[in-house]
């Protein structure tokens, strides 16, 4: 389990105690101008008419520093803001960062894109604008407000008695009105959730929609859900709204206490009115930092559901890990052995072994557990029971970086990525040297491809290989696997969507691959290329053998096998493997 960050830790504790003592410097200021207020309201009063100029001089640049002093104060104090929320903000997102790439595939294909997206983008959000714009700000409010309640209490305590009173009513009724904020707060992300997966869905099938022509009810959907969500978002917006204005009317009834008490006290002889006129200049400091308290409590509750839904998918149990102490793989020949493998409802002990370079097909019905072991294989799962090695090293006690060496995979789960084709070419190994770049370009001819493409492997390509036709896209798939010479090669339906030619150049680049290879796929013809088939069926390996032994044996292979196509070309296929074994030396 990742544990989620902590909002008050490190340097953000630093920042905080900056925060605060940026408020206490702006109490300060606030009382000196305070103090520059009153003196010169008096002096304007009472000087001679030679001594006002002076008078108002003094007073004018004492006023005119304090005032810069405080904006130097604020843009300091909103680049610290900014500071605590982006770097909790990151260490968030490379926290989700970690677990995603710990998820297996299937953990994430029961996850919808959109509710993945919302997490790095919209709950991170909630929770950066809580950490800036809610605990900071508050930091930096409350100290003033003490601040500024002791300036007060300096000038006059009735004074600072009657604004405390009326600040501590707003405060209270403002926590009272802010506990509707969580059930909206929720209701609006799982509104959010459902359009945000709703719309990512539709990018990434719009063909589908388009070509059954579902436009209309599609669209009807999405203004189904916009409503909806506008709807909650225009009720979070009324309670905001009553937060806004129970925070500007707290600010004016200070206003207005300041007044009273003030009329009062200069009527009891106890303050002059240069005194009221300074007060009131202190009190309007805090009309701006009260206004910023009335979100505070939406950041809040917007943050606690955020969190929420952020620690569900960051305790989400991590499929893939390195065991402490793991050891990285050692070089070997390639061979790759399961040894009673089993995962609950889907394979059950498996046992087999695939021989350095062998190429081995498997084969069976849909469902049968193909992808899975591969899957196995590459470690994007684990076993429930049994143990898989690799030159006699099993895998789940070795490094996964190691692993990730040693076998390469190709499937329709493994898509290019957006970028140029350089970047496919050499994900696998980004600083590969440049002689087996050279021998991986040539054996899958990856030269050919460049000629057919006008900018080379500088051409832009889109998201899952957009662009490029399937043979193009595979062949670039294959190169980026075999960069960095890979012992075993996975191939999970590899040749499914290819053209005749495209299949021909896959069978060309198997043929040259020195190591060995397990491929799943439904096309006969490259079962003749194989050294040894495995047939699964229900999770079960049922057969195993060489295309002719498994037609001779009668089996549950040699029916999928008939059960697909006629006896003469079962006929033909066998015979052109038994020619292909004869040529081998």
């Amino acid at each position: 389990m990742i544990p989620i960050p902590i909002a008050l830790e490190g340097r953000r504790c630093w920042l905080l105690a900056r925060l605060i003592g940026n408020g206490l410097c702006q109490s300060a200021i606030t009382l000196a101008y305070a103090t520059l207020v009153e003196q010169t309201f008096r002096n304007l009063i009472q000087s001679q008419p030679t001594g006002l100029t002076r008078s108002l001089l003094l007073g004018g640049v004492g006023l005119l520093v304090t005032i810069l002093l405080r904006s130097r104060l604020l843009v300091w104090e909103r680049t610290d803001i900014e500071r605590m929320g982006q770097s909790f903000a990151r260490d968030i997102r490379i926290a989700l960062y970690d677990r995603l790439s710990t998820l297996s595939p299937r953990g994430m294909q029961i996850r919808s894109r959109g509710g993945v997206m919302l997490r790095f983008v919209g709950d991170i959000t909630a929770l950066r604008q809580w950490v800036s714009l809610g605990l900071s700000r508050l930091a930096v409010t409350l100290a003033m407000i003490l601040g500024v309640i002791a300036a007060l209490a300096i000038m006059n305590w009735v004074l600072a008695l009657n604004i405390s009173l009326v600040l501590a009513v707003g405060l209270f009724q403002a926590l009272h009105m802010g506990q509707q904020f969580r059930s909206k707060a929720k209701e609006s992300r799982r509104r959010m959730s459902r359009l945000a997966a709703n719309i990512n869905e539709k990018i990434a099938c719009m063909a589908v929609v388009q070509v059954f022509g579902q436009s209309k009810r599609e669209r009807r959907r999405v203004v189904r859900q916009s409503y909806a969500l506008e709807a909650i978002r225009v009720e979070r917006a009324q309670l905001a709204g009553q937060l806004r204005g129970s925070t500007e009317s707290t600010a004016a009834l200070c206003i207005v206490a300041l007044l009273i008490a003030g009329a009062v006290e200069i009527f009891l002889g106890r303050a002059t009115p240069s005194t009221i006129v300074a007060a009131m200049s202190v009190v309007g400091f805090l009309t701006s930092p009260l206004r910023d308290l009335s979100r505070v409590q939406e950041y809040w509750h917007d943050s606690r559901v955020a969190l929420q839904k952020l620690q569900e998918f960051l305790n989400n149990p991590a499929v893939i890990q390195d065991l402490p102490g793991a050891q990285p793989l050692a070089q070997g020949s390639g061979q790759l052995s399961f040894e009673s493998v089993g995962i609950d409802g889907i394979l059950g002990g498996i046992s087999a072994i695939a021989e350095p370079g062998q190429v081995v097909a498997i084969i069976g019905p849909n469902g049968a557990g193909k992808s899975t072991l591969l899957s196995l294989a590459a470690r994007l799962l684990e076993p429930d029971t049994g143990r898989i090695r690799l030159d006699g090293q099993d895998l789940a006690d070795h490094q996964l970086d190691s692993l990730r060496q040693r076998i390469a995979m190709v499937g329709p789960d493994l898509p290019l990525l957006r970028g140029s084709l350089r970047r496919n070419l050499l994900y696998r190994s980004p600083k590969a040297p440049e002689a087996e770049i050279q021998r991986v370009w040539s054996q899958c001819e990856i030269g050919r491809l460049l000629d057919e493409l006008p900018e080379g492997e500088n051409t832009r390509i889109a998201e899952q290989g957009q662009g490029l036709s399937a043979g193009q896209r595979q062949r670039v798939a294959m190169a980026r696997a075999l960069l960095g010479n890979p012992q075993v090669l996975l191939l999970d339906e590899a040749d499914a969507n290819l053209d005749r030619r495209a299949a021909r150049d896959l069978d060309r680049i198997v043929e040259r691959y020195a190591g060995t290879v397990l491929m799943i796929s439904h096309r006969l013809e490259r079962l003749v290329t194989a050294d040894m088939i495995w047939y699964l069926e229900e999770g079960q390996l049922k057969e195993q053998g060489s295309l002719a032994q498994l037609l001779a044996a009668g089996g549950p292979a040699s029916a999928f096998l008939q059960g697909g196509v006629d006896s003469a070309v079962l006929d033909t296929l066998e015979t052109l493997e038994l020619e292909q074994r004869s040529a081998k030396p």
